[in-house]
């Protein structure tokens, strides 16, 4: 079976020009690599909180056949703060389950995840997953969508033609 190619899109005006180290690409990948998915830190873009540069590096991930791109930052409610909307700019198909079970869970452990506008979606065989841009709630919400996301790109890569047998063995 082959991996599937992964790659983490980090939103921040602030690292994208070295104001701030960013720790949470690497954390996202480290993470990836756990759940069995082909990630490096050479698959790690950070780009500043532009949504025209954001859709551009989404497109180029495709391009390089990355099939599963996680982004983190850029979803808040701040002016600048534009992912999810270059997201939609990007996906065909918006999954909005993604983001209502980020926020329900989320907001267990903070209640500021109620200003979350994390979305997810599908263009072709790739899926995009918004993540909070801290390093706890990137992990948490990558921890939070692992199985689901993993279930997704198995029905867009057409290897799973019925859902209930998943379902089945997921209730033994």
């Amino acid at each position: 079976m082959n991996q599937v190619r992964a790659a983490v899109l980090v939103a921040s005006d602030r690292a994208s020009v070295g104001v701030r180290p960013d720790v949470v690409g690497p954390i996202l990948v480290a993470r990836l690599t756990e759940l069995g998915y082909s990630a490096s830190l050479e698959d790690v873009v950070v780009a500043p909180d532009n949504r025209g540069l954001l859709l551009g590096h989404l497109y180029a991930f495709a391009a390089r056949g990355v099939r599963f791109i996680v982004t983190t930052g850029g979803t808040g409610a701040a002016v600048r703060d534009v992912t999810p909307d270059a997201t939609r700019d990007f996906i065909e198909r918006e999954l909005p389950g993604f983001g209502e079970l980020l926020r329900a869970e989320s907001m267990k452990i903070t209640i500021y995840a109620a200003g979350s506008r994390a979305t997810a979606g599908t263009r072709g065989d790739v899926l995009v997953l918004n993540l909070p841009g801290s390093p706890s709630g990137a992990r948490e919400g990558l921890d939070i969508l692992a199985k689901p996301a993993s279930h997704v790109l198995d029905l867009i890569a057409g290897s799973v033609a019925d859902c209930k047998p998943v379902r089945d063995a997921e209730n033994r």
